[in-house]
């Protein structure tokens, strides 16, 4: 079995009185992903590193901003399309390791309701998906809570 590692990172800015959907859910927060989509840092995160690992590019290549069609596309729709192409390309899925970087909300409670959700987008057990959270102690555009960020690690095999 082949073995391929990807890496992906994304960054969102927050404003006032938009959705923040982080994983497949809504998090209740008073602020939200500015984007094209519905701006959801964590799985865009992991598309990037899915598409890394397989050398298919970047999400950008297949959803690209400026196409109306992702106007405010539910991020969960781009990571079973992602799933596919990765699969197309005759590989599958070892794990995912995650980290989300965010003053505001606490989101440790969400967790095992994200890792449900992104294991059944993906097609996976749930303990294939790794998700943890970080706040930069009150530093930089995170701190400031202006915005989120979020780093993705993936292992996929060759089938």
């Amino acid at each position: 079995m082949k073995s391929r590692i990807g890496f992906g990172f994304d960054v969102h800015q927050l404003k006032d009185g938009l959705d923040f959907w982080l994983g497949g859910i809504i998090v209740p927060h008073s602020k939200g992903g500015l984007g094209h989509s519905d701006a959801d840092v964590l799985i865009h995160s992991i598309c990037d590193a899915l598409l890394g690992a397989a050398n298919l590019g970047d999400i950008g290549k297949y959803f690209p901003d400026n196409d109306p069609k992702y106007k405010g596309v539910d991020s969960k729709i781009l990571l079973k399309e992602v799933m596919k192409l990765i699969r197309e390309k005759g590989y599958e899925l070892g794990n995912v390791d995650s980290t989300i970087c965010l003053q505001k909300p606490k989101i440790g409670q969400f967790i095992p309701e994200v890792q449900k959700v992104l294991a059944s987008c993906m097609g996976v057990d749930r303990d294939l998906v790794s998700i943890k959270a970080t706040t930069t102690e009150a530093l930089g555009f995170v701190g400031r809570e202006e915005g989120v960020s979020a780093y993705a690690t993936v292992l996929i095999q060759k089938i």
